[in-house]
């Protein structure tokens, strides 16, 4: 094959391998959001909505891509989020346990293309994903002679949620956005993204709950369920001086298809939106070698009624009300809450061939201790992460970068859930916790 093909073709090569991959897995920090999108991003702690760096606008500001030249960017990362849940006080329910998640290690792809057609006009795409909530706790910690035998007979043991065998779910988002960017007059430039969505799911040992849904059998255990939705991003940037940029963007919320196999374990027959969110950032280049970026992003859990709901509406179903019961059209949910996330980064050029980075990512707590109990199931409760990072250039064209992140362990412990039980032990407790690592490299080259 001729080797010019890959540099004069990059689109039609790299953007195939790009979605194989791409569909594999994801990282989330804030909440099931990613802390940055693109590796030089993530060096510094997710700021990028107001600089121009790589070619991952689709992701984070369309607008910023007419500053970009042309160039192309595919890389992957190892991520390792390491999740645990526990209870204690159940009393003579006997159902107090610990464990650990399985699923700890997963490799992240990143892939985005910018062609910066003219002067004033970019086109390009990037593909990127969303998840983490994704654990796979083994089954067997509480006894067969417990409380659990009430809410799921015939068992030899039980998990955590007094289900059968592994305790957990899978969700993966991939994101496919083409964008174009153009500077309407010198200096500031706007951007639009379509957004094309595809998320799957699958749940496993929450038998114990099939006698609180609408629909029993789709609740748990019928392997992926597969939906799609379309939305739009749309961003905004100005390099008001050589040493001062600003930059906006909104990514409208995305009303997916349902997963029918979960239809009666998420609110409204099987929903599962994407949350809107919106992002405002500012760079500062105080010398030639020196950047410095900060942003501020909200994310509106709250369009989301199976994640934002109360997990507490089930009680509502046990007095025969059944929109609350799962599945319903009110049913209950993880109860996260919308929350605010800063990132700030800082650059500096030591030389011709090596840029280094660092960064500091801080998130709201999605989750309340009240609803503890179902996220066990997604504990995205990490609030404080930092990062570094670097890039070598290889030679005029082409770059390598690296980056690594640390997000530090937190907990969160509150009343569980089966409290409210007949019975039930009131001092019963639940605690869970996460912490979050991840190392990445990545190619770019510019054509």
């Amino acid at each position: 094959m001729n080797p010019t093909f890959f540099r004069t073709r990059p689109l039609a090569t790299l953007v195939p391998l790009a979605l194989l991959l791409a569909a594999a897995s994801a990282q989330a920090t804030d909440g099931y959001f990613a802390n940055g999108y693109g590796l030089k991003a993530i060096g510094m702690g997710g700021a990028a909505a107001a600089v121009a760096l790589e070619p991952f606008g689709g992701a984070v500001n369309p607008g910023a891509m007419s500053f970009l030249d042309n160039q192309w960017q595919l890389g992957a990362a190892w991520f390792r989020p390491e999740r645990s849940a526990s209870r204690t006080g159940s009393g003579a329910w006997g159902i107090d346990g610990s464990v650990e998640s399985d699923s700890i290690d997963f490799i992240i792809p990143e892939f985005g293309v910018n062609w910066r057609y003219r002067p004033d006009l970019a086109f390009g795409v990037t593909v990127f994903g969303n998840g983490g909530m994704n654990t796979d706790y083994p089954g067997g910690q509480i006894p067969a002679a417990s409380a659990c035998a009430g809410l799921n007979p015939g068992q030899p043991s039980y998990n955590l949620l007094c289900g059968n065998g592994t305790l957990g779910v899978d969700l993966s988002q991939l994101l496919i956005a083409p964008y174009a960017s153009w500077q309407f007059t010198k200096g500031h430039s706007i951007g639009i993204a379509p957004v094309i969505a595809y998320q799957r799911f699958k749940a496993e040992g929450l038998q114990a709950f099939e006698g609180f849904s609408t629909s029993p059998g789709s609740v748990t255990n019928n392997g992926y369920s597969s939906a799609w939705g379309v939305g739009v991003r749309i961003g905004y940037m100005g390099q008001f001086t050589p040493q001062f940029s600003a930059g906006l963007s909104y990514a409208s919320k995305i009303n997916m298809g349902e997963f029918e196999d979960y239809k009666g374990l998420f609110a409204q027959g099987g929903g599962f939106d994407i949350p809107s969110n919106f992002t405002i950032g500012v760079g500062f280049r105080p010398t030639d070698k020196w950047l410095i970026a900060v942003d501020f992003e909200r994310i509106f859990y709250s369009d989301a009624p199976s994640v934002s709901n109360s997990s507490s509406l089930i009680l509502n179903c046990f007095g025969g009300q059944a929109s609350a019961c799962l599945g319903g059209s009110d049913g209950a949910g993880f109860g996260w809450q919308d929350i605010n996330v800063w990132k700030v980064g800082v650059q500096y050029m030591v030389n011709e061939q090596w840029t280094i980075r660092g960064g500091y990512n801080h998130s709201d707590n999605p989750i309340q201790a009240a609803d503890v109990t179902f996220n066990i199931l997604a504990p995205g409760i990490v609030q404080n992460q930092w990062s570094l990072g670097a890039s070598w250039k290889l030679d005029a064209q082409s770059e390598l970068t690296g980056a690594f992140m640390y997000a530090q362990n937190n907990s969160l412990t509150g009343p569980s859930l089966f409290r409210n039980f007949p019975t039930a032990s009131q001092t019963m407790t639940e605690t869970i916790q996460m912490k979050e690592y991840l190392l990445g490299l990545a190619y770019s080259r510019k054509f």
